[in-house]
């Protein structure tokens, strides 16, 4: 099993490098940084181990630019414990503590490597998939599908808040399945996942010539969902260059292709979605207003999965039942202490995580019934308790910092506003 470890700090490189190689199945190349290690990363790496805390590009960066190619395992220290949060949402099935033992670590990589090997070996697998996209209801997510079915009857913008993970592609899926538009196509696209130089053109299309690998007319992606939906999630990462541009789409029904100069008439209906604080955005110029406007003409806040707690199970035995059906495993259930241990858990990465847990539950479990070490819940919650870390964090470099909030807001890499937000949020006396 190849892994690339990434790590900057040289005594922390080389004491894992060492240790790991101590082990006869695993063949270690080790980078400084991130930048280094996409250089060189190709097909035959298995694994990514990196930290989070790094120079120049830090891993959650890293993972972005990864973009789904690896498994990852995230090591992090104390100070960027609220960074181990993001790389849950973002997908990342395991991370470990600072300071940790070897044989932690080697777990980890042999739980990831025989995940691994049982997709590798069935990844054509069909399974069914409800139609409506959602499984489980609660009385919240009731209110919200019945006012996203109110939304889809008209053509207005719609803005859909809440953290990573909760379904919000799901829900604009909803929008426009329930929509006049229903039969004509739904685009999605990421802003986040798009290399930033890559943004326009996917957007907005281009003409030949119009740049060095323009070899023909292409069409952007407003062009192409003429006459249906388009959704833009993670709208919060749109570049403030681009932003004007959409809004004209907007305003205009129209878009212009890069080195085009005659505007091409279109009919599409915009959904946006985001998990950042556009209006904290706004105020360090970061997010147009007038943009903003635009795009939250019907709000729609989707509650995360803690809040949403009928859903779990319903979501969980589907899930379970789906990985039988992919893997061709035995039928499986879930012990009673694993239920109670999956509706106790917080969930930070949302219907996400419940997701990856429980097919890697699945496939990791060696009987029919999985009980709660098959989920590896337990470490996971020592360390995801958001509110909790998240407060003992700010009040920690509060003081170290004598309350100096300018101070503290450089230390824990967050803007001034956000700071006092969140001293008000958690009432935390200065």
């Amino acid at each position: 099993m190849k892994i690339a470890l990434v790590e900057d700090d040289i005594n922390m490189r080389k004491s894992l490098e060492i240790a790991i190689s101590d082990y006869k199945e695993f063949d270690v190349v080790s980078f400084k940084n991130a930048k280094d290690a996409l250089k060189k990363l190709d097909a035959s790496f298995d694994l990514i181990v990196t930290d989070i805390n790094m120079p120049g590009m830090d891993g959650i960066e890293f993972v972005k630019e990864l973009d789904g190619r690896f498994e990852v395992i995230i090591m992090t220290g104390n100070a960027t414990l609220q960074r181990a949060i993001d790389s849950i949402q973002m997908g990342v099935k395991d991370f470990l503590l600072k300071p940790f033992d070897i044989e932690t670590l080697v777990s980890a990589i042999k739980r990831s490597h025989k995940v691994q090997e049982l997709v590798s070996k069935k990844p054509s697998k069909k399974v069914s998939q409800s139609s409506q996209g959602f499984i489980g209801e609660s009385e919240v997510i009731k209110r919200v599908k019945q006012m996203a079915e109110r939304a889809a009857k008209t053509d207005a913008t719609v803005l859909l808040l809440g953290e990573s993970g909760v379904g919000k592609e799901v829900f604009a899926q909803y929008v426009h399945d329930n929509s006049p538009r229903s039969k004509k196509p739904f685009v999605a696209i990421n802003m986040a996942a798009i290399p930033e130089h890559l943004i326009e053109s996917e957007l907005f299309g281009f003409t030949k010539g119009s740049f060095t690998d323009a070899h023909s007319d292409k069409a952007g992606k407003f062009e192409v969902a003429d006459g249906g939906t388009v959704f833009l999630d993670e709208i919060g990462e749109m570049p403030y260059g681009l932003q004007a541009k959409l809004l004209r789409v907007l305003q205009e029904r129209e878009v212009v292709r890069i080195g085009a100069a005659k505007p091409i008439k279109i009919d599409i209906r915009v959904i946006s979605a985001t998990n950042a604080n556009l209006r904290s955005k706004i105020d360090e110029s970061l997010f147009r207003e007038d943009l903003y406007y635009r795009l939250n003409t019907i709000p729609v806040d989707i509650p995360p999965l803690r809040k949403r707690q009928d859903e779990i199970l319903a979501i969980a035995n589907a899930t379970l039942d789906k990985a039988v059906q992919r893997y061709e495993l035995d039928e499986k259930t879930f012990s009673g202490d694993a239920v109670k241990a999956l509706l106790s858990y917080t969930w930070p990465g949302n219907i996400r995580e419940l997701l990856s847990v429980v097919e890697r539950a699945a496939i990791l479990s060696l009987s029919s019934e999985i009980n709660v070490d098959d989920l590896f819940l337990e470490s996971r919650s020592k360390k995801v308790d958001i509110a909790n870390m998240e407060k003992s964090l700010i009040v920690e470099v509060l003081q170290e910092c004598e309350s100096d909030l300018e101070r503290s807001s450089q230390m824990l890499d967050m803007s001034l506003k956000i700071l006092e937000s969140k001293i008000k949020k958690y009432s935390i006396d200065l």
